[in-house]
């Protein structure tokens, strides 16, 4: 999933990693863009006709439209065609750090047209969307392989993938103490949380960066222009009850901006931290209770 995957058990054993990391190259394989064999790609390039999706995909998919509802299009999973024409064609330690040139910003198409068919698990795309699993793939592996080792043994989990994940179960003597890195230095914390069953992501605009022309881009786009979007934001940490909603509330907030995008993760129960930089962090919804240890201009 282009990232690293860090799983943390008490309890359970040996074989239990290993069945856990194997879920997680399993669900790589049917959901990354970058795979010809993957079922997403399949569905990609199948469009106006049903594609019948393992349980795992199709999950993956019905979630992600409910998002977008959820956000009122704030989080889209059909940026995929915008984010090609913005240069990120490819894994991201393939992509060139500079480009001459991009094709033309195309605005995402929403999932107005999308249609689900839940006994058949089957996905009809329109004709031209195309489906980006994007960071809602990696926070639906987190809670999914959580589900595997509980229901395998474990007392309790911490899956992260790429920074991202979910806690669940008996924590370790210390709790689940999760840092949040700041987006300017990978080498300083913001803040640490404790948790307890919940997901957690955090996006920013400060990395997955590349230039093209004179224009520098990053990978969070705008759904309504298909640009990088331009706002004071630079990061945003949700905590939720999934970590699948987590990251589609980092990414719904940052288009919606600081002011609307905090109204937004507490409007829809979740918490957060919007930072626009070290002397501009906003929380949203009950995140100071969850912190561990503060940040500089956090009060809990």
């Amino acid at each position: 999933m282009g990232c690293t995957c860090e799983l943390t058990l008490v309890g359970g054993d040996e074989n239990l990693l290993h069945e856990a990391c194997f879920r997680v190259a399993e669900l790589e394989s049917r959901w990354s863009r970058f795979r010809d064999d993957s079922e997403i790609t399949r569905l990609n390039h199948r469009g106006g006709r049903a594609t019948a999706l393992s349980d795992d995909s199709y999950l993956l998919v019905d979630h992600a439209v409910t998002a977008w509802h959820w956000t009122q299009g704030r989080y889209d999973p059909t940026v995929l065609h915008a984010l090609e024409a913005a240069g990120y064609d490819r894994t991201f330690e393939h992509l060139p750090a500079a480009r001459p040139t991009s094709h033309p910003s195309r605005p995402a198409p929403g999932c107005a047209g999308i249609s689900l068919d839940p006994q058949l698990r089957a996905v009809t795309l329109p004709e031209g969307v195309g489906f980006d699993p994007g960071g809602i793939g990696k926070g639906l592996a987190a809670d999914l392989v959580v589900d595997l080792v509980l229901a395998g043994g474990a007392a309790g989990a911490c899956v992260s993938l790429g920074g991202d994940g979910r806690v669940a179960g008996e924590p370790p003597p210390s709790g689940w103490r999760i840092g949040v890195a700041s987006p300017y230095s990978t080498d300083e914390l913001l803040t640490v949380v404790c948790l307890s069953n919940h997901g957690i992501a955090t996006s920013s605009k400060m990395i997955r960066r590349w230039t093209v022309g004179d224009c520098e881009r990053h990978h969070l786009l705008d759904p309504r222009s298909g640009e990088s979007t331009d706002n004071p934001l630079d990061s945003v940490t949700v905590i939720a009850a999934d970590a699948w909603i987590a990251e589609v509330l980092t990414k719904a907030a940052f288009v919606a901006g600081p002011d609307d995008g905090a109204w937004l993760v507490a409007e829809l129960g979740a918490a957060g931290l919007l930072v626009a930089g070290l002397d501009h962090m906003v929380t949203s919804g009950p995140f100071t209770t969850f912190v561990d240890v503060p940040a500089s201009g956090l009060d809990p």
